[in-house]
């Protein structure tokens, strides 16, 4: 038993070392991350593609990775928003870790991209614990999964930069309450964000993508109490934003939308 511990603390020690890494290539390049956990059927991906296409609109360089276990549609789905996508499937794999991601954007993260959206695997166990170098976190939950929701998964929503819930527009219809809702993520990450949204109405579309836009322009990003790694640094503009540096990511110029990528390719200076 203390060997399979000893093992995951070792993993988990590699995986947050490879995130900091991964941080500061994205902060050289002018990148911010921002990684999006969610339990399936949160209705994640629906705002996402509202978030992008209203980016897109406004000419915000951006671009979205989507992680599944099987499938395409997702990926398809947020290419309508015209903007940059990559489709991974982990095959089985319940998350996304640092080292996968990072392999994973070399030689196609577009030059220029500002922001990054990361669509995690649907689930809210595995992913809270491994950091993917993102410079803000988001716990998002549909008012049909109830209120109980952060107090289920603590760790997905105590690390959290920033919480999401979806769906409001059926709040009524399920007897969401919202007062609870918000008393239960205060249990677990005091002082946290709630951004109340409807990819069906539009209310509240625009405030995810607000949001990462204050963490590009320098904005202080919640420390959640639960947090006991580095800081999640917000991001470092005082960088010169007129070098891509691609050479740590490799020149993204396919802009290829809902692309399957299994197996990433190795940096050689991750020692693979």
């Amino acid at each position: 038993m203390c060997r399979v511990v000893d093992l995951q603390q070792a993993v988990l020690a590699r995986n947050d070392e490879n995130a900091q890494e991964l941080r500061a290539v994205l902060a050289r390049r002018g990148t911010v991350a921002v990684n999006l956990l969610s339990s399936p059927g949160s209705g994640k991906t629906a705002l996402l593609e509202a978030e992008l296409s209203l980016a897109k609109e406004r000419g915000v360089p951006v671009a979205a990775l989507t992680a599944d276990l099987a499938t395409e549609n997702d990926a398809l789905r947020l290419a309508r928003s015209g903007v940059p996508v990559k489709q991974v499937l982990t095959d089985g794999l319940c998350h996304l870790e640092a080292a996968m991601l990072r392999g994973h954007l070399t030689g196609w993260l577009p030059d220029g991209t500002k922001l990054l959206f990361v669509e995690n695997v649907g689930n809210l166990v595995c992913p809270a614990s491994y950091d993917l170098g993102e410079s803000l976190r988001v716990a998002l939950a549909s008012v049909t999964e109830g209120e109980d929701k952060p107090l289920k998964y603590p760790t997905a929503f105590g690390l959290a930069a920033l919480v999401v819930v979806t769906k409001t527009d059926l709040a009524e219809a399920v007897d969401f309450d919202e007062a609870a809702f918000r008393a239960n993520v205060a249990r677990v990450n005091p002082g946290v964000e709630i951004l109340l949204t409807s990819a069906r109405t539009g209310a509240g579309t625009g405030e995810l993508l607000a949001r990462a836009l204050a963490v590009l322009d320098g904005a202080p990003v919640h420390r959640p109490v639960m947090a006991t790694g580095p800081a999640q640094h917000s991001h470092d503009h005082s960088h010169d934003q007129g070098h891509s540096h691609s050479h740590e990511l490799g020149h993204g110029l396919d802009h290829s939308h809902g692309v399957q990528d299994r197996r990433p390719p190795v940096l050689a200076e991750d020692g693979r």
